[in-house]
């Protein structure tokens, strides 16, 4: 092969090679596509985006779609929340949709919401379509001890302007069963929010109970209610319970206190009994001392005897009538 064809072919291959690498690092077909809807963007924007690791499909697409419905945005704006983490379609579909819906919403408040975490296309839908939530079951007890269960559903719409930094729907909830529990606890008796369940939405909503949030309350309807367990029996049941324990525990107590007392007084009846033995075994040596000494005679000491003998003579005679008397009866 002459070696003038094999310089045509290399150069033919150099610039098959140049072109392929040109239209995948220069989108090209972007930079038509953009032209062609009315979005100027020059050839080297697009090869600054590649520079800057910018997806340009990213950033002109969603452009050429807010061109379209009228928003004035410029690439910067786009590239700028791109770069800062932001959904850029998402936001601009957000824009489009406040628009048609008549809702005011710029750029910047858009993208702080997008970037705060929230969805700012579903708070937008939200606006329109208010968003249905409903609560579990909250308990109450009214003033009768009856324990009152309601179901409530809230219907919120999006308040745009408090999307950043507005509690969530967990907040409401929360509130709304703090409220339901309060206005059903401030009853004299639980029949009266059977009767008439309104009354507890009516209270509720006049709280303001979406101060602070991200959402609007609109409406509070009780979807069911229920009665539960009699809060007030089981109450006073537990408290006699209680003070029947404590006043057998008292009675346990008075009656440990009387055994120990008449332990006391047996221990000083046989204290005093020993007293005696001990006193009545010295009778005996002081009447012999009394003999030596000649303070007692002989006569007297017989007359004591006889005086004791005809005692314990008496003594039987008692104890056998007792006896007879006893097995007359």
């Amino acid at each position: 092969m002459p070696e003038g064809m094999l310089l045509i072919l290399l150069a033919v291959a150099l610039g098959i090679i140049f072109l392929a690498i040109f239209f995948t690092f220069v989108p090209v077909a972007l930079w038509i596509s953009a032209l062609a809807a009315g979005v100027k963007v020059g050839i080297f924007t697009l090869i600054g985006m590649r520079l800057r690791r910018v997806i340009p499909n990213r950033v002109i697409m969603p452009l050429i779609k807010a061109v379209k419905a009228g928003l004035d945005l410029s690439t910067n704006q786009l590239e700028s929340h791109y770069l800062a983490g932001g959904n850029v379609d998402r936001v601009v579909n957000a824009l489009i949709a406040a628009q048609r819906a008549n809702i005011e919403l710029t750029f910047e408040r858009a993208a702080a919401i997008d970037l705060a975490g929230r969805d700012v296309l579903e708070a937008v839908q939200m606006s329109v379509n208010p968003k249905v939530i409903e609560t579990p079951f909250i308990s109450g007890v009214a003033m009768d001890g009856i324990e009152v269960k309601a179901k409530a559903r809230i219907t919120v719409r999006a308040n745009i302007d408090r999307l950043v930094g507005g509690a969530g729907e967990e907040t409401v909830i929360a509130r709304v069963g703090e409220g339901i529990v309060s206005t059903i606890g401030s009853q004299v008796d639980h029949k009266k929010v059977l009767e008439n369940p309104d009354m507890i939405s009516q209270t509720v909503l006049s709280k303001g109970l979406d101060s602070g949030t991200a959402f609007e309350i609109l409406s509070i309807d009780i979807a069911d209610i229920d009665i539960g367990k009699n809060i007030g029996a089981g109450l006073q049941t537990d408290q006699a319970e209680a003070d029947k324990k404590i006043a057998q525990a008292k009675a346990e107590e008075r009656r440990a206190m009387a055994v120990a007392s008449e332990q006391e007084m047996r221990a000083r009846v046989e204290e005093m009994k020993a007293k005696v033995v001990e006193a009545e075994a010295e009778v005996p040596l002081a009447m012999a001392e009394a003999l030596r000494s000649g303070n007692l005679g002989v006569m007297d000491y017989m007359n004591l005897k006889n005086i004791m003998a005809d005692t314990d003579m008496r003594d039987s005679i008692g104890k056998s009538t007792d006896q007879l008397d006893d097995l007359e009866k």
